[in-house]
């Protein structure tokens, strides 16, 4: 096993697990909210929230999709040896991780069924920037509107018009994420 797959999981992993996850949950329970979290360091392309959500979502139980230039080898490896969580097409997948040109069409991730909403798949969405300008968004956790940078809008619309069902999704770049749960409606 190469040095570079043992390196870049959280140091303080009680620690920095728990940040990360407070994070995630502030961000999807306030969508357009942007969080900073720190402590991983995943091989490129993905980046340190993205690795940071990782390690915090993902295990042996829940199956990940890496999509493009994602599914490479290094960060492949990275993720069978920090994570555990097993590899699958888009369709099998609870977590999905690329830019927004390799995970789309959605049309093959689970968006839960009406039995069991919880069912559907979370993408984690790398963007170039991540601003709260752009799209404005309503819904469940936002005082009036709020304002994120999206890569589109017509996929986040008609999502919104399937809840209880839908695609959740959590945006990052660099250190940063924001969240968009399927609840949001995009105006």
């Amino acid at each position: 096993m190469q040095d570079a797959v043992l390196e870049g999981g959280f140091s303080e992993a009680p620690v920095e697990a728990a940040r990360a996850f407070r994070a995630a949950l502030e961000a999807m329970a306030r969508p357009g909210r942007i969080e900073t979290v720190v402590g991983a360091a995943p091989p490129a392309p993905a980046s340190s929230a993205a690795g940071a959500l990782l390690l915090t979502l993902c295990d042996p139980e829940t199956p990940l999709h890496l999509a493009g230039r994602w599914d490479g080898p290094a960060l492949r490896d990275w993720v069978r040896f920090h994570c555990g969580a097993p590899l699958v097409g888009p369709a099998e997948a609870r977590f999905a991780l690329g830019d927004w040109a390799a995970l789309s069409p959605l049309s093959p991730y689970a968006v839960g069924t009406m039995e069991y909403p919880d069912r559907s798949a979370t993408l984690i969405v790398e963007l170039p920037a991540l601003e709260p300008r752009g799209v404005t968004l309503r819904g469940p956790g936002i005082r009036e509107s709020a304002a994120l940078s999206l890569p589109e809008t017509e996929a986040f619309r008609d999502n919104a018009t399937r809840f209880p069902l839908g695609l959740d999704f959590f945006f990052t770049c660099g250190d940063r994420l924001a969240a968009l749960p399927r609840s949001t409606r995009i105006g």
